[in-house]
């Protein structure tokens, strides 16, 4: 009962904090406050993944709860994915890597719900993408430029298989932005990847075989080629002016599909 008084306490307005007149404060649920506490410690890697949390009676006493209290928390942070739960007599909760695909998931569905189209996604990919290569042409070095040599490579070889060549094609993108250590713009731009690979499956489903998806590959390999000899050459607004004309045009082909371009990402 303790340790769950000190949670309460760590999640109340600061003090002397003055709350308007009339308005209503809401008070956390007993499940959210354990919830909150396990997700700090998961978070801030006080519990690792792989971790077992401990028993279900060892947890109750420590926060002084029942047991239905304690498995809506668990219930909380499983639907976040950041525990999983075994069934069964060796089973119990261990502790999983927060997912950016999670997020990428939640995103997708709040742009579903606003109408967005994949022409809002592609605006945004060519938005934060080409600084991201602008960057890195300007603090190239060998080991950056091997990476990229090899994600084109991997490109190289599925070119024959279609649905390898998206997933790699994919990764290339993801790639420059992983390579600038901005972890921030790494979770945003992932976001968009994750829509915009749903938007290329299913592009590549349509077409996949056809004369005008070859060449639509060729075409995209050959500025991922260009692009890392911009790079390694240090030419940074060249390389962002490619990269720009690369993503546009990219936006041009999907949406030529068909008229009707809202993103459908649920399955």
């Amino acid at each position: 009962m303790a340790e769950l008084a000190r949670v309460a306490q760590a999640s109340d307005a600061p003090v002397g904090a003055r709350v308007p007149v009339g308005r209503r404060v809401r008070v956390p649920k007993t499940a959210e406050l354990v919830a909150g506490q396990l997700r700090r410690q998961i978070v801030r890697g006080e519990l690792e993944p792989g971790d077992a949390l401990a028993s279900e009676t060892e947890l109750m006493g420590q926060f002084g709860i029942s047991r239905p209290t304690l498995r809506e928390a668990f219930r909380v942070l499983e639907s976040e994915s950041l525990i999983t739960i075994r069934r069964g007599a060796h089973g119990g909760a261990r502790v999983s890597a927060p997912d950016p695909d999670v997020a990428a998931r939640f995103a997708g569905l709040v742009l579903e719900h606003r109408g967005a189209t994949l022409r809002d996604v592609y605006q945004a990919a060519a938005i934060m993408e080409p600084p991201c290569v602008r960057q890195l042409a300007g603090k190239a070095n060998a080991a950056v430029v091997a990476r990229l040599r090899e994600a084109v490579d991997a490109e190289k070889a599925a070119l024959d298989d279609p649905l390898a060549l998206v997933e790699a094609q994919d990764a290339f993108h993801a790639l420059l932005v992983e390579l600038t250590g901005n972890q921030t713009l790494v979770l945003l731009c992932g976001m968009l990847r994750y829509i915009v690979d749903r938007a290329n499956a299913e592009h590549v489903a349509a077409s996949a075989g056809s004369e005008e998806h070859r060449a639509q590959a060729l075409k995209g390999h050959r500025a991922h080629v260009r692009l890392v000899k911009l790079i390694e050459q240090n030419k940074a607004e060249e390389a962002e002016q490619l990269w720009h004309r690369h993503i546009t045009s990219a936006d041009d082909v999907v949406n030529a599909v068909g008229a009707k371009t809202v993103l459908e990402l649920i399955d």
